[in-house]
């Protein structure tokens, strides 16, 4: 049985369009914060998303305009970067309210002009990409980082503080922030991952926050638009299915663990949803 989650009929077809995209992309770039504007959409279907669209012109706009006052060298691509989403636009990385849900939905860090690295990370990779830049999201643990490209140099910006350049040194005492004093930088934590990915990770940090407030209902929505952009994760309909049954959806658990049985190829992860599914059936009975 395949149950993809859908969005109602008033969210739109022009967010259906662009979560669609997303789930067929695999590892593709994608228009990330138009797909991450999409993903605020599918929250609140009747919320106007062309202001924020239109900000996202802006943005692109403001990059352009700081970018033909300057050298196209690869620093002052760096800095027009920093001089129109920092300096211009008032982008900060919120160390108040880091926990608020609202850092973390696009359209509330538009709003507020504050947010979670990697929602950051979203608006500050869409700004170079506009200008034909290369820019991407880093595999680095604990704090989303970006890399911008050229021809024969890259560096990693953290748009949470203020698109700051992070040479190895700074990048290895952030490592061991997040990892203890033992860890070392890999070849890993300096590769990037695929814009869905990134947008997987910025739910997450929605997810995770409606957990910890047991708010359940909360945080299998937000599992729910998740698999929309990844309906091929079993991870996502095992954890689906387990807090269906946590608020005795049973019969939608099994259908959701019975996806993840479909999906999964360990061996072992196998034998365990199979005994899940089982357990779950015993209970329907």
């Amino acid at each position: 049985m395949n149950p993809p989650y859908r969005l109602a009929p008033d969210a739109g077809a022009e967010i259906a369009r662009a979560l669609a995209a997303a789930a067929g992309a695999g590892e593709q770039e994608l228009a990330i914060a138009d797909t991450a504007l999409a993903l605020s959409g599918a929250a609140r279907p009747t919320l106007d998303l062309a202001p924020y669209r239109a900000h996202l012109s802006e943005i692109a706009t403001c990059v352009a305009a700081e970018a033909a006052n300057r050298p196209d060298t690869f620093a002052e691509r760096v800095a027009a970067l920093r001089e129109a989403l920092v300096e211009r636009l008032g982008y900060r990385g919120d160390r108040d309210t880091y926990d608020d849900l609202r850092n973390a939905d696009l359209v509330g860090v538009i709003d507020r002009r504050r947010g979670l690295p990697v929602a950051l990370a979203i608006l500050w990779i869409h700004a170079a990409r506009a200008q034909g830049w290369q820019a991407a999201g880093l595999a680095f643990p604990g704090h989303f980082l970006i890399r911008l490209d050229a021809p024969g140099v890259r560096t990693i910006l953290d748009p949470f503080n203020g698109g700051a350049v992070l040479e190895t040194k700074a990048l290895r005492g952030l490592l061991k922030r997040f990892e203890g004093p033992n860890a070392e930088l890999q070849n890993h934590h300096y590769a990037v991952v695929s814009d869905r990915t990134v947008l997987l990770r910025l739910q997450n940090n929605i997810k995770m926050r409606l957990l910890k407030a047991e708010d359940f209902r909360g945080a299998l929505a937000t599992l729910e638009r998740m698999l929309m952009i990844a309906p091929g994760d079993p991870a996502l309909w095992h954890e689906a299915g387990l807090v269906h049954v946590g608020l005795d959806n049973l019969r939608a658990g099994v259908m959701c663990l019975e996806q993840a049985f479909s999906l999964v190829e360990a061996p072992g992860a196998k034998g365990r949803i199979a005994m899940e599914i089982q357990a779950l059936k015993g209970r329907l009975n």
